[in-house]
């Protein structure tokens, strides 16, 4: 299976047989200028309904919009309650996370996580291959708190995403703060990566994939 990133929290995932996913896709605006996404897809995920995650008119092909746990197409997916702050939910609303089993590996989307897992989220989460995270910090967690995510559910593979680039004037921080004094860090130049199961990196490791948009 193959993820592709292509902006802020969107990303492309595709399986062996051609199944194609689309999380959390945006809609470009002001402080949000990444490209538009045109990405063909079967399924596609928002973990919340704000505009940089909902989008979900601009994937084509008329997909799937998965929001509960289901399976589509041979992928099981499922999607576990949290919430867009620390509070509750009570400031920014509830954030669903999606587990995708995709060729036997198993890949989380945080969405907008605001917070530390409880033990029962991390119960029903279940293993976790490939962890993508915010980490950009004031709508989401920041870099202590997705650090802390991490060694809840010891992802074999972390690959950053929701943080500032020169494309985004949202008030977050870059994606540094979260790999300062980490060790195992890829910076890839290429915004798609390729996993198989059973050849997955025995310690874990975090890749910086380059958005495509």
């Amino acid at each position: 299976m193959k993820i592709k990133y292509l902006a802020h929290s969107a990303f492309l995932i595709t399986s062996e047989k051609g199944t194609k996913i689309v999380t959390d896709p945006y809609e470009p605006e002001e402080e949000l200028r990444y490209g538009k996404i045109t990405e063909t897809a079967d399924i596609v995920t928002a973990s919340h309904q704000h505009t940089d995650h909902n989008y979900v008119s601009a994937v084509r092909g008329n997909p799937k919009v998965v929001k509960t746990s289901e399976e589509v197409k041979s992928i099981k997916i499922k999607s576990v309650s949290a919430y867009h702050d620390a509070i509750g939910g009570s400031r920014r609303g509830p954030n669903t996370i999606f587990c995708f089993d995709v060729d036997g590996v198993n890949v989380c989307h945080c969405g907008d996580l605001g917070h530390e897992l409880s033990v029962d989220q991390i119960k029903a989460i279940g293993k976790v291959d490939v962890l993508l995270i915010p980490v950009g910090g004031f709508f989401t967690i920041d870099a202590v708190t997705a650090t802390k995510v991490c060694a809840q559910l010891k992802p074999s593979v972390i690959i950053p995403m929701h943080y500032k680039t020169d494309r985004t004037g949202l008030p977050i921080a870059g994606v540094d703060e979260f790999l300062k004094g980490k060790s195992n860090v890829i910076r890839s130049n290429d915004s798609e990566i390729e996993f198989k199961a059973g050849k997955l990196p025995g310690t874990t490791q975090i890749i910086v994939l380059k958005p495509s948009l």
